[in-house]
């Protein structure tokens, strides 16, 4: 009877476990946009009342397939950029791990990769580097540098001896694409955004994406529309005229109300009818106003209507997932010293504080830190500017074109910047690649502007970078004229054969960042018997270029005090007063020394006395534990 139950729940169990095998999931996989090989439609997740879809478009400008060989005369899509990023881990796997860190608000993977030799520790053991690119789905720049980054690292290690050591001594964290969502929408699509694409109301009116941009002209380009002002009302509107630098009559420049020729528009119709024109589109969110660091309300939100608001704020800090991740990767990975999370277009390398002077707000030490990376930076890259958002930033221009008034300081709020180096206390840059095509000041204006970057786009780049003015009949306006720069890959980003140019400079001076990382090692381990006991004397030195922590490091507790301990075996340590061997000093509980922090070049010594009970000679390994430092460690023996 026995033998016939257990055949028969033999029988069961093949059965069930042919059903579970045969089982299907009647949830279809989701295909994203670009995927669709079928639909001639690029389709944006969220609900909004306005379109959420639009046609398919290919630039030239963009590689949409891998090729067999990695160049950058031209721009990446997401899913080439992760297939390299693929490639690599599979070539490099001594060197290299790629994870998701997270979704993001579409579901698509944000994927990192850590860059480190495996055999010579742990990648949390080593002082760090982070680099992120992308957070801005339309500066794609952004990204191309930091893929330029990671295949000069990985092809370079073995080769070069600087980048070697840096490999096998430090840990280099890599994110080329923060916000597939904007990216992926950008160049699939003529649509293009601040951020990410969750619906967003820009304009306060209570309707959300209702008034985004329309290619009229079917070229795939959202260009610019001017109006020639004709009736009262336009006339009292109009603040443009010709600008008569350009022979060719390409450019206008702004003049007050009423005192213009042309009324501008981004190309597109006043789908909401209320007399703007595409004063929201998808989403509006601004991933880099929302750290937690000074955060402010989005506009409107401020009850007083008094205060200070930040457009494209968020609903709270960190309330995307993309800003998110990166915080939360940062917090859990204290061991990061620097940080440059790239954006494009005012060439400048950018850093806090971003909403107050430097004078003001910063540790002495941390802003002369600062100042020899901003001049460092501008020596490899040539970049004009180098400074504090607040100040160099909001007034490297000097004057108002407009008003002629002078700049004044201006703050931006829940800032990377901020963030990076109040709330972090690393040494944070969120520089700007690419210029708008203003290489020199042709006319000697003191001033680098869109007439300078006209004479370029005509004298080297073939005159690509400007669609002349079309005449077009608008439903709504009448008869206008549909040109002007390249929003995507002259405005944004530059054209694809000057993209290395740009993405190799840059990427240099985040090489040299990171080459200057701060490094704890161990210099000598002096064992001495003395009274009775053995006195371990232990001396280290930071040989980096950088110190343990900043001052304000220090202040916010981000990093700890470097430690120093002694471990033996616990079978000899326990027993207390009857151990067979005891930490004399130090006296405290834990038997730690805590040694403050090591500042660049820095040697330090401290002293450990221990007592012995046994004739045998003991092992034990001396810990040097540093938050940024890294953490290194070595075996003694007391005893002959």
């Amino acid at each position: 009877m026995r033998k016939i139950c257990l055949f028969a729940l033999s029988i069961f169990c093949l059965i069930d476990m042919a059903a579970f095998a045969q089982m299907q999931s009647l949830v279809p996989e989701k295909v994203w946009p670009e995927h669709d090989k079928k639909s001639k439609h690029y389709t944006i997740s969220g609900e909004r009342h306005g379109q959420s879809f639009y046609k398919k478009q290919t630039f030239p400008e963009v590689q949409y397939e891998p090729a067999e060989t990695l160049t950058f005369d031209i721009y990446h899509t997401p899913d080439v950029m992760y297939h390299w990023y693929k490639v690599w881990a599979e070539e490099y796997p001594e060197i290299t791990e790629l994870y998701e860190v997270a979704k993001s608000y579409e579901g698509r993977p944000i994927l990192q990769m850590t860059i480190t030799n495996k055999k010579t520790g742990k990648h949390t053991d080593k002082p760090a580097a982070y680099f992120e690119g992308g957070r801005h789905g339309g500066e794609v720049t952004s990204s191309e540098s930091v893929l330029w980054l990671t295949k000069h690292l990985l092809e370079n290690y073995g080769k070069d001896p600087k980048i070697t050591q840096l490999i096998d001594t430090k840990t280099i964290y890599v994110r080329p694409q923060n916000n597939p969502d904007g990216t992926n929408m950008y160049l699939f699509s003529e649509q293009r955004n601040r951020s990410t694409v969750r619906p967003h109301d820009t304009d306060r009116d209570g309707l959300l994406d209702e008034d985004p941009e329309e290619d009229l002209d079917g070229d795939g380009v959202i260009y610019q529309m001017r109006k020639l002002a004709v009736s009262a009302e336009e006339k009292e509107k109009a603040n443009y005229v010709v600008d008569q630098k350009d022979p060719q009559g390409r450019l206008l420049k702004r003049v007050f109300d009423g005192k213009g020729e042309y009324i501008m528009y981004t190309e597109g119709i006043d789908n909401d009818g209320d007399g703007r024109f595409n004063e929201d589109g998808i989403g509006g969110l601004d991933l880099h106003r929302n750290y937690p660091e000074n955060w402010r309300p989005d506009t409107g939100e401020d009850a007083t209507g008094r205060g200070y608001t930040q457009f494209g704020a968020g609903e709270y800090p960190l309330s995307e997932i993309e800003t998110r991740s990166t915080f939360l990767w940062l917090i859990s990975h204290p061991n990061i010293s620097v940080v440059n999370s790239l954006d494009t277009r005012v060439p400048m390398h950018l850093r806090p504080p971003s909403t107050s002077s430097s004078a003001e707000s910063m540790f002495p030490k941390d802003r002369a830190i600062y100042e020899y990376y901003d001049k460092l930076g501008m020596s490899i890259t040539g970049y004009p500017w180098a400074g504090d958002v607040y100040e160099t930033y909001s007034t490297r221009g000097k004057i108002n074109r407009l008003t002629g008034d002078p700049l004044k300081p201006n703050p931006l709020f829940g800032h990377g910047p901020d963030f990076g180096y109040f709330y972090y206390g690393a040494v944070w840059y969120g520089d700007e690649l690419w210029n708008n095509g203003a290489m020199k000041d042709y006319d000697g204006d003191g001033e680098r502007d869109d007439y300078d970057a006209l004479r370029w786009d005509d004298e080297e780049n073939g005159s690509k970078g400007f669609k002349k003015w079309t005449k077009f009949n608008h439903p709504q306006l009448g008869e206008v004229e549909i040109g002007g720069f390249h929003p995507k890959f002259f405005g944004q980003n530059g054209p694809p054969w000057n993209l290395e140019t740009w993405i190799s400079k840059q990427s240099l001076f985040n090489l040299a960042m990171a080459m200057d990382l701060p490094q704890i090692e161990i210099k000598d381990v002096k064992v001495a018997k003395v009274k009775g006991n053995y006195e371990v004397t232990v001396s280290w030195t930071n040989s980096g270029k950088l110190p343990v922590a900043l001052d304000q490091a220090k202040r916010v507790k981000i990093v700890q005090e470097d430690r120093l301990s002694l471990e033996f075996d616990k079978e000899l340590t326990k027993g207390y007063e009857d151990a067979k061997v005891q930490i004399v000093t130090p006296q405290l509980h834990d038997k730690t020394i805590y040694a403050g922090y090591t500042e660049a070049g820095e040697t330090k010594s401290a002293k450990f006395v221990v007592k012995v009970n046994q004739s045998e000679p003991v092992k034990a390994k001396v810990k040097l534990m540093s938050t940024r430092g890294g953490y290194v460690e070595r075996e003694i023996t007391l005893g002959n």
